[in-house]
């Protein structure tokens, strides 16, 4: 993407040491999560917010006001304008709001509508967190741009406080559904996988990679070049999960909402393995939400 032009300036003077007072305008500069430098000269006023943990991040922070667009998953700022889904945002809406931030996902969002996005002169951050602490490291920085620091320390110091220790070990052996036809899981270069390493879990399929095409995948044939395409979230068969004897089979209710006779049917072909459903925001929302969906993955290993 390129590199983001220089921003009008408005908003109110920020206090903290993430801004500087240069020229008489306060200034920050940072880099996003795909190393791209931004530069803000004021802490925003009107956020769009593409992705629906972020949205919920900008509440908790006392900054929902601020969000004058959202997707339509989004639960939170619900009288922001929506501009379309995570994989579906309209460009259009985006800009006819007149933003002075944009908050998106690489992982969440399309990539054509982020390109056309990062060619306009609207700072956005694009985020990529894939350990448990990058997600109280995301909601922090979102603070320091806001220039509400002060106001979200404790929130901020309960999320980093989280990770002071080292992770318990751990204590069980899970497999993760994420999908199904075919059944996709996540390897541990994910921030699912991580979330669960932190609660005292080990991910059976940590090291397995997607490949290319699915039926390289699914075992039939020869896997191709992937071409810088994403290996994280590999489609696996019963069989193969079945092979791995996990202790438990996870199956979160988000981003694939499981039905009852497919919960049965994979209990059946893991039957040494207990099946549970889980919230899935507990595992994949980043931010403001880490910090208390921690803690109760901890106390779910722990019951199991």
């Amino acid at each position: 993407m390129r590199k983001l032009a220089r921003p009008r300036v408005t908003g109110r003077r920020p206090s903290g040491p993430f801004w500087v007072v240069y020229d008489g305008v306060p200034t920050t500069r940072f880099k996003d999560d795909l190393g791209r430098d931004l530069v803000l000269f004021a802490p925003p006023r009107r956020v769009v917010s593409l992705v629906p943990s972020d949205t919920y991040s900008l509440v908790a922070l006392g900054a929902g006001d601020r969000v004058i667009g959202r997707t339509r998953y989004c639960h939170d700022a619900q009288d922001a304008a929506v501009v379309g889904g995570t994989k579906d945002v309209d460009v259009d809406a985006v800009l006819a709001l007149s933003p002075d931030f944009i908050i998106a996902n690489q992982e969440e969002n399309a990539r054509p509508a982020l390109e056309k996005l990062a060619e306009t002169r609207i700072p956005m951050l694009v985020s990529l967190p894939r350990r448990a602490a990058d997600g109280v490291a995301h909601v922090a920085r979102l603070a320091r741009v806001l220039g509400v620091e002060r106001a979200a320390a404790d929130l901020t110091r309960r999320g980093y406080a989280l990770f002071k220790d080292a992770p318990p070990a751990p204590r069980l052996q899970i497999a993760t559904l994420i999908w199904n036809e075919p059944l996709m899981t996540m390897n541990a270069d994910t921030f699912g996988s991580d979330m669960l390493a932190a609660a005292g879990a080990a991910n059976v399929f940590s090291d397995r990679l997607r490949l290319y095409p699915l039926a390289a995948d699914l075992g039939k044939m020869t896997p191709a070049e992937n071409q810088g395409r994403d290996v994280r979230y590999p489609r696996i068969t019963l069989d193969e999960l079945a092979a791995k004897q996990p202790d438990v089979v996870l199956l979160p209710d988000e981003p694939y909402a499981w039905k009852d006779d497919e919960v049965a049917a994979i209990a059946a072909g893991v039957p040494a393995a207990k099946v549970v459903r889980t919230v899935g925001k507990d595992l994949f929302w980043y931010g403001a939400w880490t910090v208390d969906a921690l803690p109760r993955l901890r106390e779910l290993i722990a019951s199991l």
